[in-house]
Parts: structure tokens; sequence; C-alpha cells
């Protein structure tokens, strides 16, 4: 069972209370998730994040197949990081830690994902050829989106 790791940083030109107060809205996730994904939160945004909060979701990540995902948000420390873990959805593991810090002229954003595909040895065969690049292109596009809405460091 092995567990895989993303690991990302963007820097933003933004003050650290715009990067929170964007971030933990959970329902700017769309905004940043790219388009063909059909993201669309069902249940659990009304409310600013907080520890314990679920938010369930329908995402179309691969070749049109609908996925339920169900998140809960596990940690937060007001305006430096959360945490938020899959409860039920496309992986068997789904840690995602989002971290903000203060630097010189804006912030600087951290992800790091922890991960396991589903269906043992095939999904781990599967996962460079599939799983990671996907994720890859995902966050691709995050950075992308940020850089659109706030500008570049």
């Amino acid at each position: 069972m092995k567990i895989y790791t993303l690991h990302t940083k963007q820097n933003l030109p933004i003050s650290k209370k715009q990067a929170w107060d964007f971030l933990s809205d959970p329902k700017n996730l769309k905004t940043i998730t790219p388009n063909y994904m059909s993201f669309d939160i069902l249940k659990g945004a009304e409310k600013s994040m907080y520890s314990g909060q679920i938010i369930q979701y329908i995402v179309t990540p691969i070749m049109g197949i609908k996925t339920k995902w169900v998140t809960e948000i596990t940690h937060v420390k007001d305006h430096c990081y959360f945490v938020d873990e899959q409860r039920f959805g496309p992986y068997k593991l789904w840690h995602h830690k989002h971290f903000i810090k203060e630097i010189e002229g804006g912030v600087e954003m951290e992800d790091i994902i922890d991960y396991m595909v589903p269906f043992g040895i095939l999904g781990q065969l599967l996962h460079p050829y599939i799983v990671q690049p996907k994720l890859k292109e995902i966050f691709n596009y995050r950075t992308k989106k940020l850089e659109e809405l706030f500008g570049k460091y």
C-alpha cells in the first residue's frame, strides 16, 4: 500500500487576510477547479470553514464518470492553515494540508496532499499514467486561475 505525495507552492501578491478569505470559503473551490470536472457542491458550504465541517461534492474527474466526494475539514488555524480529509470518494486516502505564510510583498500558499489510489496493484500501475498527471493538471490550473484572480507575484 503506497502513499503518494503532491507538494505545490505558489506566491501571490495579496495579503494573508485576502488569501485566507478566499481559500477558507468552500464555495471558491469551484472557481479554481477546471470546468471539465463539473465540480458542484451539494451540501456543507453554507458557512465559513470550521473544524468538523463536512462538505459534499459531485465531480467528474475522468472520462465523464460522476463521483460523489465527501470531505471533512479536520483542522483549522485561522489565517494560517487548514486540513481537509476525504471521508468518501475516489481515493483510498486523501489528506490535504493548505498553508498560508506571509512573505515580503504577499503570501506563499503551500499545498501538501498525501493520497492513496484505490484498486491495489492495478491502481498503483495506473497512477503514473492517469492519477498523477490528472492531479498535476488540476493544480496547474489552480495556479493559473489564482494568478488571473490576484495577479502574479
